[in-house]
C-alpha cells in the first residue's frame, strides 16, 4: 500500500537534479513525486532508486530554488501519466506532455500511463500498405510500409534532421490518399535543432498535423527517458482509439540511450557493453514494439527512429541492437554527403525487410520489385569497378566497365539526389530508375522480364 497523500517535510539532500529523502516507506520505482518548493510552486519528479528507508528522486524541471528544510515531497503512488485528446494535434509539448507553445493545458479528463505494453503478436496484422515519402532512395529502393519500424542510421553533422522533416511533411498512403498524423519526439536535441523542426513544419503548414514532444539538451535525463513513451502513448490513442494512421519519428535514440546509461550509473547498476546497462536491448524493444497494426482496428503506428552512430560505427551497441529489433535500416553515407548528394542514402547497406510485401502489382507498379533488384545489382557492380579503377586507373577499364561508371554517376546525381522540398511520386521515382538503367546494355539487365524491357526500356 503506497502512502498516497502523505507529505514528507524537508529533504535530506539535493545533489544536481537528484533529491534524496530519508524515512520513506512503501515507495515503488518510477513513482511520480510532487515536490513543493519554498515559494509554493509544484514540481514533478520520478523515483530513481529506493532502499528500505531512503528514496532518490530525479526532478523533471531541475532543483534550482529547492531547500532541504523548507521543501515538501508527496509520493503519488502512480507512474507517469499524460493527458491524451485530439486537441493535442498541432501542439508543442515537453517530454511529459506539458505545453511548450505558450498555450493552455490540454482540456481532457483522459490520462494514460506512459509505460504502455507492446502489441500482442497474436493480434498483429502483417504490414503490407506502401507509404509514399516522396524520397526516391526510400520509395524506390528501401520502401516504407504501414506499421513498419524503419530506423535511419546517421552520423554527426549528417542531414538526418532534414530527411526526417521532409518525410514528416510528405508521407502519405498511396492507396487511400490519406496523410499521416505525425507524432514527433525529440530527445536531448539542441535548441537550434528544435527550432529547425518547428520552423520547417510551420512554413509548410504541416504543424497543424504534427504533435511535437520536445525534450531539449538542458532538460533532465529522466525526462529524456519519458519523452518517447509519452509520444508513443499519444500515438496509440490516435491510432487505436481515433482510428488514424500515425507516423512516429523519434530523434535522437542515441541521446535516449545516453540518458539510460546515465540513470543506470546513478542507480549503481552493473554496466555492460560500452557502459550501457545490460537491459538496453529489452528497453529499446519496449519502445520499438509499440509500432504496428492491430487486427480489426483501422488505425496504425509506423515508426522511424533516428540515431546518430558515434564515429559512424554501425557496430556500436545502439545501432547494433536497433538493427536486431527493427525491420531494416536507412543508412546515411558520409562519402556521399561530402559529394553534396542529398539525401546521402547509402545504396548497399540500406535495407527494408518488408519492402517485398508493400510493392508490386496492385500496390505500386508491376515492375517495381524487379527494377529495384536490378538497380541494387548494378550499383553493387559500380562499387566493385570504382575500387578497381582506384588501383589500375579508369583509363584501363573495359568499355562495359566505363558504362557502369557512367551509370553510377547518373544514379547518384539523378535518382538518389533530389531537393529538400521535392516530393516525387512513385511513378516519377520509377521513371528515374528506368532512365538510369538505359545507360547499360540490354544484355546486362538480367533481373527484368522481357515484357518489362519492351515496355519501359525499348
Amino acid at each position: 500500500m503506497h502512502d498516497i497523500g502523505l507529505e514528507y517535510c524537508g529533504l535530506q539532500r539535493v545533489d544536481g537534479p537528484l533529491v534524496f529523502l530519508e524515512g520513506v516507506r512503501d515507495v515503488a520505482f518510477d513513482d511520480v513525486v510532487e515536490v513543493t518548493a519554498p515559494d509554493g510552486t509544484l514540481r514533478l519528479g520520478q523515483v530513481l532508486d529506493i532502499s528500505e528507508t531512503r528514496a532518490v528522486v530525479q526532478m523533471f524541471s531541475g532543483t534550482t530554488g529547492l531547500s532541504t528544510a523548507a521543501s515538501r515531497a508527496r509520493f503519488t503512488g502512480v507512474s507517469q501519466r499524460i493527458a491524451v485528446g485530439r486537441e493535442m494535434v498541432g501542439r508543442i509539448l515537453d517530454g511529459v506532455g506539458r505545453p511548450r507553445d505558450g498555450l493552455p493545458d490540454v482540456l481532457t479528463d483522459e490520462r494514460r500511463d506512459v509505460n504502455g505494453a507492446s502489441i500482442n503478436p497474436y493480434s498483429r496484422e502483417y504490414p503490407r500498405d506502401f507509404i509514399q515519402t516522396g524520397i526516391t532512395s526510400i520509395d524506390l529502393m528501401n520502401t516504407l510500409v504501414r506499421g513498419q519500424k524503419l530506423p535511419i542510421f546517421s552520423g554527426n553533422g549528417m542531414p538526418h534532421n532534414q530527411i526526417a522533416a521532409q518525410i514528416a511533411r510528405q508521407a502519405k498512403l498511396l492507396a487511400e490518399d490519406v496523410r499521416f498524423s505525425i507524432v514527433f519526439a525529440a530527445m536531448g536535441v539542441k535548441y537550434d535543432v528544435a527550432r529547425f523542426f518547428i520552423d520547417s513544419f510551420e512554413r509548410s503548414g504541416a504543424i497543424n498535423n504534427v504533435t511535437m514532444f520536445l525534450s531539449l539538451a538542458d532538460d533532465p535525463s529522466v525526462e529524456r527517458l519519458v519523452t518517447p513513451r509519452s509520444a508513443l502513448t499519444f500515438a496509440e490513442y490516435l491510432a487505436f482509439e481515433a482510428g488514424m494512421h500515425v507516423l512516429v519519428i523519434l530523434t535522437d535514440m542515441t541521446n535516449y540511450c545516453e540518458a539510460l546509461r546515465e540513470v543506470a550509473t546513478a542507480r549503481n547498476q552493473i554496466p555492460s557493453r560500452k557502459g550501457y546497462p545490460g537491459y538496453l536491448y529489452s528497453d529499446l524493444a519496449s519502445l520499438y514494439e509499440r509500432a504496428g497494426r492491430i487486427a480489426g482496428l483501422p488505425g496504425s503506428i509506423t515508426q522511424m527512429p533516428i540515431l546518430t552512430m558515434p564515429s559512424d560505427d554501425i557496430s556500436h551497441p545502439v545501432p547494433d541492437l536497433t538493427g536486431y529489433i527493427t525491420e531494416g535500416q536507412i543508412v546515411l553515407d558520409r562519402e556521399m554527403f561530402q559529394k553534396h548528394i542529398y539525401p546521402p542514402v547509402a545504396g548497399l547497406p540500406s535495407l527494408s525487410r518488408l519492402m517485398k510485401d508493400g510493392i508490386g502489382k496492385g500496390r505500386t507498379r508491376d515492375d517495381h520489385p524487379h527494377i529495384a533488384s536490378q538497380l541494387f545489382a548494378a550499383y553493387s557492380r559500380v562499387k566493385e569497378i570504382r575500387a578497381l579503377a582506384a588501383v589500375i586507373g579508369s583509363e584501363e577499364l573495359s568499355p562495359l566497365d566505363k558504362l557502369y561508371m557512367q551509370f553510377g554517376d547518373h544514379f547518384e546525381a539523378h535518382v538518389v539526389t533530389q531537393g529538400e522540398d521535392e516530393n516525387r511520386s512513385i511513378e516519377e521515382s520509377l521513371a528515374a530508375g528506368w532512365q538510369a538503367l538505359k545507360i547499360l546494355p540490354r544484355s546486362e539487365l538480367y533481373r527484368l522480364s522481357e515484357e518489362e524491357l519492351k515496355q519501359y526500356y525499348d
